[in-house]
């Protein structure tokens, strides 16, 4: 029952109505892969590693269905980004700072916190994941970091949320990969990242898609 209650108001928390957004084209100057087999966020800046976080993500395990509550593999783009001015702790309800603020592992609670970072499909296998409102966003239940416990978004700690989203412009590619983090032996070669040119706009791969539809209001 607790699962049908999660999925009835995730709905209705992208319920909005649909309006143009402009994404840039994403580059390699600044990049995000995210592990599902290691949960972690590694930060990638000019090839090379500038950091990597623990993060959490879907209990539900991988996919892009509608209801499903999976975490998206594949190629995505931050779409938008929400919380530039909220406290940290902030309690965010459909995308609005509600005035609250929580303090990690407060009991019964489990909001979206401090930071919101919205993920926008580029391929077919997850091109639900705007309108389903997949995010990277910081959590109040900052224990179960480090394993698979949301509901198909990325959690983050406050701390650690805060930092990455200070460091990802609009348009910045996300990899979502169900294997471990590349070495950073690696970093420097774009063919591990679904790219075949380097900081080049046009670099997407053939079953990538960089049109940018229209998305519900944040």
């Amino acid at each position: 029952m607790f699962r049908s209650f999660v999925f009835v108001v995730a709905l209705i928390s992208c319920a909005f109505p649909l309006r143009a957004i402009t994404v840039p084209a994403p580059t390699l100057s600044t990049r995000v892969i995210i592990s599902v087999r290691d949960q972690k966020l590694m930060l990638i800046e000019n090839g090379s590693i500038a950091a990597t976080y623990p993060v959490s993500t879907s209990k539900y395990g991988l996919g892009d269905g509608w209801g499903s509550l999976a975490t998206p593999l594949g190629l995505l783009q931050v779409a938008q980004k929400i919380g530039d001015n909220a406290p940290f702790g902030a309690v965010f309800h459909n995308r609005r700072w509600t005035g609250e603020i929580l303090q990690p592992d407060t009991p019964g609670r489990d909001p979206v916190m401090t930071r919101i970072i919205w993920l926008r499909g580029l391929q077919v296998s997850n091109a639900h994941a705007f309108k389903r409102c997949i995010y990277i966003h910081g959590t109040n239940e900052e224990k179960t970091i480090g394993r698979p416990a949301s509901f198909g978004c990325i959690r983050m700690r406050s701390s650690d949320v805060t930092a990455l989203y200070n460091q990802l412009p609009l348009g910045t590619p996300v990899e979502i990969v169900q294997d471990r983090l590349p070495k950073a032996s690696k970093m420097a070669d774009p063919e591990i990242y679904g790219f075949d040119v380097p900081a080049s706009a046009s670099g997407l791969r053939k079953d990538s898609q960089l049109k940018v539809a229209s998305g519900p209001r944040a």
